[in-house]
């Protein structure tokens, strides 16, 4: 195909530059790729939210940053093109991973609006769905959906319809964005539509601000979800049918169980 190389993407020019869009994980260095390091280090220019970089001032030394505050990610994707363009290396940084809830597809929709001969290279780390799972043990071991509860961009309506067929059909549900100090309701509704259809008994853990300072882990069940204190920090996991705590983690079987006697000695 004209203009595309042998993976069927479009052709770079490389006085373009580059835009490297690098997920720093869950909120510490200890929890950030080499990659995503490298990338870092590597780059001229760093442009991010300004949340993100503070939790990484070690690796932005020596930089030109580019700080912006929340609901201006169209500004900083904005921003990486212009710069890139003339050339250089930029790297914007995603919280969690890039991929998911984050900026790698509002950069590649831009790109694909522009024609961009920008390289655009995608830098994973660690989303705040296996980060916060690890810190609660096991609670994603078998089928999960990931659902955020923010209505900015995607209609309430449509939220709703995802959480009755996630419920109903006995996923594992990671609710991202859960409350806001605006946006209370959404996750008693959320609660509420699960309650419809699992026991109340069911584990639920709650992760704020995984692997920072301020990090608080809470093991509870369904019923008991809203009494503890949830916000946008906060990613909720909420198990299914057969999930179960046991000394304070939160374990969703494989089903290992069924083929094999567990309990058996070597």
């Amino acid at each position: 195909m004209e203009g595309c190389d042998s993976s069927g993407r479009h052709e770079t020019d490389p006085s373009c530059g580059l835009i490297s869009v690098v997920g720093i994980g869950i909120g510490s260095t200890d929890n950030m790729t080499p990659q995503a390091v490298k990338a870092l280090s590597v780059a001229e220019v760093i442009i991010g939210y300004k949340t993100y970089l503070d939790l990484i001032p070690e690796l932005l030394k020596g930089k030109e940053v580019i700080s912006s505050a929340m609901m201006q990610e169209v500004d900083r994707c904005r921003n990486s093109f212009e710069i890139a363009e003339s050339g250089r290396h930029v790297a914007l940084v995603s919280g969690g991973d890039p991929g998911i809830y984050a900026m790698a597809g509002l950069i590649l929709e831009m790109a694909a609006r522009r024609e961009s001969k920008v390289k655009i290279d995608v830098i994973p780390g660690i989303a705040a769905v296996n980060g916060c799972a690890a810190r609660l043990g096991a609670p994603l071991m078998h089928d999960f959906a990931a659902i955020s509860l923010s209505d900015l961009l995607t209609p309430w309506q449509v939220i709703v319809k995802r959480l009755q067929a996630a419920a109903d059909a006995d996923f594992v549900v990671a609710l991202y964005n859960p409350k806001s100090k605006k946006r209370t309701e959404h996750i008693v509704e959320a609660c509420k539509i699960f309650l419809s259809s699992r026991n109340p008994e069911t584990p639920v853990g709650i992760v704020t601000a995984a692997s920072r300072e301020n990090e608080v882990i809470r093991l509870t069940t369904l019923e008991k979800m809203l009494d503890e204190d949830i916000n946008m920090q906060s990613t909720v996991i909420i198990g299914n049918s057969t999930t179960f705590s046991w000394n304070g983690y939160m374990i969703t079987p494989r089903g290992y169980k069924d083929k094999y006697t567990l309990d058996q000695q070597a």
